[in-house]
């Protein structure tokens, strides 16, 4: 009864944490952060337009390399 006792409480624990990382690793968060921690729009909106103006500023900057390379020739 001891040994059922101790698994039973063994696999509880391990759903538990197991929930607790896969939360949040399904919303691209660290790992240890709070799980129920809800994040508002504006907080997904800025890492969005970040993300989206990084990418525009990586382009602009290898075209205008490209435009440099064509002239240079």
């Amino acid at each position: 009864m001891k040994l059922l006792k101790s698994i039973l409480l063994s696999l509880l624990i391990g759903l538990a944490i197991g929930l607790w990382l896969g939360v949040n690793i399904g919303r691209d968060v660290p790992l240890y952060s709070n799980p129920f921690d809800a994040h508002t729009i504006n907080q997904q909106l800025k890492k969005a337009t970040g993300e989206t103006l990084e990418k525009g500023g990586q382009a602009l900057e290898k075209t205008g390399q490209a435009l440099q390379d064509k002239l240079t020739k």
